[in-house]
């Protein structure tokens, strides 16, 4: 059993509140209250009340937990709460789950986004369960004249064996909140865990089976007005002139107007990614009535100018340089070919002498792969509400990362951030779309000049051409073999608009003894971000089909040729930097491996396999390709996962299942080409996603069980599903495939 201290560095970790009737709250560092839904007040003490970061318990009983990060369909708001009742004992049943508004002053990690809610989370949730739980058995063992250490805890109640005793937690919850808040606490040993580890239902899935209003499209509010926007058509743009007679003039609307996202000379956060910060607003009552409107304006543009601006990056402040001038997809090709062909200043990473083993070798392998910009389109557009008057702000919708964009409301606006209230929606997708809260920004500017509450709604056509976009990469790998068929020379050289993919210390780096990684960016005007595993989403594809290859030019299996290297990894790793666990990495190889049944011959089908490292976790891959009517078709994946504890194993099959089938789908079909600065992609019609019946008829996944704290598991799945599909296509089709989309529904499915 694992004691824990209940203080984090200088700052109390734990405070405990009576209630005014009864029960107990627990706040701790990260989490906050909102109001109870009326059906949830049904099932809780009259006179609870709203407290800021607090763990919540009855006097009947029923506890309720607040979920902190904000949920993107990742189902956090399950699995976070599953964690903190684990650790209090508390039956699943009674426990009603909240999400709780943004408090920067109470949490520690409020955002969605890198695959990090429940790796931050879990030592800090699991301590809150923990100390509730001390200090129910604290108020027994006082009740009972019992030594503390002879309390027990089951499922809500409280036992003392000895004398047959037993208590509901909500009977002692407002003695217990009145007990000092222990210096050290005790976590369950990981055998004794009841919640962790089981399938549990999404707390908001009848709700959304319900159609209930969850998300930011459904928030509604009296006297709320509808606002869209609109922007250049092209990148490389700005405005000039807005005649907006015959929009005023039509029915329902209130005001044409122009803003500015962000004030002349404000440094922006790494969030604040907008190109278009300059745009036309439409205001009226309707949306119908707004879009109608903004059809009939007349809007005259004109070049936009290069620039440099400095943004703060994680690293600290950054600056950027945004040429002017109106792009196109076939220079950036060009372009991005001829930066891969020269070599860099400075490498990224060399390990031995590179130069002379490919000068030396008997073979060389030289292959070049691209990926295209591709845009996030979550199923619900971009969208907030926002009141901001005078001395306050109000915003409700979804956001990945509301306390940076906070920072921002505070800047534009004029008010200090107390005075700022951002409550979250649930949201529908993310995908790194919504790291990006410009859209919030401007629904609070445009609140503010109309003093009135309004609600911003993007089309789907704003957002998808509007950005924020995946970058387009373009890499070459070489690989040199020796006489005898060895691997002993590996070069990788890539870079991408506004970002590199390379990861110089990530496999098949300190596998072989002479390596090299080197990486170049290409800059542009149009708006770059995070897009699901970002960099991870194309290198890894890139990199495992590169890898077969070498592995069919060496004449070996492509499993027993990367767990080759991986024995290298382990027995004599080159170099010092290298940022994955060589034997976990194996781990996931050797697991699809077995529970696939690699190397047993099906006729007809036709077998890929990847693996790749990303956001903590490890991830294995198996595609099985039939030939149907003389098309490919995915038939089967086998998904082997190293992600430590898995909390909630039928949210974790689902995120799984999810990322396979997004990988999958963009892998084949989904691009974002620009001529003359505009995107050539606005709607469906033309951006190309998977359909229902192009999904793998089944999925299997298969989890490493082990002891380690979770890491990462929304992002991991979907980069080398890429490269496990180009392989088995290969082997389908006798083709090999290096630039993405691979548009299997044009070129191969007729």
């Amino acid at each position: 059993m694992t004691i824990i201290k209940t203080k984090y560095g200088r700052r109390s970790f734990i405070k405990s509140t009576v209630l005014a009737g009864g029960g107990m709250v627990l706040g701790f560092s990260w989490m906050a209250g909102c109001k109870p839904t009326p059906e949830q007040v049904l099932n809780m003490p009259k006179e609870w009340f709203n407290i800021n970061g607090f763990l919540k318990i009855g006097e009947n009983g029923v506890a309720t937990i607040m979920s902190q990060n904000p949920e993107i369909g990742q189902n956090v708001k399950t699995s976070m709460p599953m964690i903190i009742a684990e650790e209090l004992d508390i039956d699943w049943k009674n426990v009603i789950v909240e999400q709780a508004p943004l408090d920067t002053t109470l949490f520690k990690w409020q955002i969605a986004g890198g695959s990090q809610s429940i790796r931050q989370g879990w030592p800090v949730l699991r301590m809150a369960g923990a100390t509730a739980r001390r200090m129910l058995m604290e108020a027994a063992a006082q009740e009972w004249q019992v030594p503390v250490e002879e309390v027990t805890t089951e499922a809500g109640v409280l036992h003392h064996k000895a004398s047959g005793k037993s208590i509901g937690y909500g009977a002692v919850a407002s003695a217990a909140a009145k007990v000092p808040v222990p210096a050290e606490v005790k976590l369950k040993d990981l055998k004794d865990f009841k919640i962790i580890g089981t399938p549990r239902k999404n707390v908001d899935g009848l709700k959304l089976v319900k159609g209930e209003p969850l998300f930011g499209l459904d928030y509604r509010r009296d006297g709320m007005l509808i606002a869209m926007v609109a922007h250049p058509p092209a990148f490389g743009l700005k405005l000039k002139s807005v005649d907006d007679a015959a929009a005023k003039a039509m029915p329902g609307i209130k005001d044409v107007f122009t803003i500015n996202t962000y004030n002349n000379g404000y440094e922006k956060q790494w969030c604040d990614t907008s190109a278009f910060p300059e745009l036309v607003v439409v205001v009226g009552n309707t949306t119908w009535e707004v879009m109608n409107a903004k059809k009939v304006l007349k809007l005259e543009w004109e070049p936009s100018t290069a620039h440099t601006e400095t943004v703060q990056g994680w690293g600290g402040p950054q600056k950027v340089t945004v040429p002017g001038g109106l792009e196109n997809t076939n220079d950036h090709m060009t372009k991005m070919a001829s930066l891969t062909a020269k070599a860099a200043k400075t490498p990224l990473r060399k390990d031995g002498d590179p130069e002379a083993a490919f000068k030396n070798a008997a073979q060389v392998i030289e292959r070049t792969y691209t990926a295209p910009f591709l845009a996030h389109n979550t199923m619900e557009p971009m969208n907030f509400f926002a009141h901001v008057t005078a001395d306050k702000a109000e915003l409700v919708g979804p956001i990945q990362t509301p306390e940076f964009i906070e920072k921002t409301l505070s800047a534009r606006l004029g008010l200090p951030l107390e005075k700022i209230d951002i409550q979250m929606t649930r949201q529908g997708g993310g995908f790194g779309r919504r790291l990006y809260g410009h859209y919030v920004v401007e629904a609070a500017v445009i609140s503010q000049k109309m003093n009135a509450p309004i609600k911003l709604v993007y089309t789907r056509e704003d957002d998808m051409t509007q950005g924020v976009y995946r970058p387009a990469y373009h890499v070459t790998y070489r690989a040199a073999l020796d006489a005898n068929k060895n691997l002993v020379g590996f070069h990788i050289r890539g870079g991408g608009t506004s970002e590199s993919p390379v990861h110089a210390n990530r496999f098949p780096a300190g596998a072989v003894d002479n390596y090299l990684a080197e990486e170049w960016t290409l800059e542009t005007n149009i708006s770059t971000g995070a897009w699901r595993a970002p960099g991870s989403n194309f290198i890894a594809g890139a990199e495992q089909s590169f890898l077969d290859e070498v592995a069919e030019a060496a004449g070996k299996d492509p499993i027993e040729f990367r767990l080759a290297l991986f024995d290298k990894a382990i027995a004599s790793p080159v170099g010092k930097d290298n940022d994955y666990d060589a034997p976990r990495y194996a781990g996931v190889l050797k697991e699809v491996k077995e529970k696939s049944g690699w190397g047993q011959t099906q006729e007809g089908v036709h077998r890929g396999v990847s693996a790749y490292f990303c956001h903590d976790s490890y991830v294995a891959q198996v595609v099985d390709v039939v030939v149907e009517g003389g098309k490919p078709v995915v038939q089967k994946v086998h998904c082997a996962v190293d992600c430590g504890i898995v909390v909630n194993p039928e949210g974790a099959h689902n995120l799984v299942e999810g990322g396979i089938v997004d990988g999958i789908g963009h892998a084949l079909y989904s691009a974002m080409t620009f001529k003359d600065g505009t995107p050539e992609q606005s709607n469906f019609d033309k951006y190309r996603l998977i359909r229902h019946s192009e999904a793998p008829k089944s999925i299997a996944v298969h989890f490493v069980k082990n002891e380690i704290d979770p890491t990462g598991l929304g992002e991991p799945l979907n980069p080398p599903i890429i490269g496990a599909l180009a392989n088995a296509l290969y082997k389908a089709t006798g083709k090999r495939v290096y630039d993405q989309p691979f548009f299997m529904g044009k070129q191969m499915l007729g």
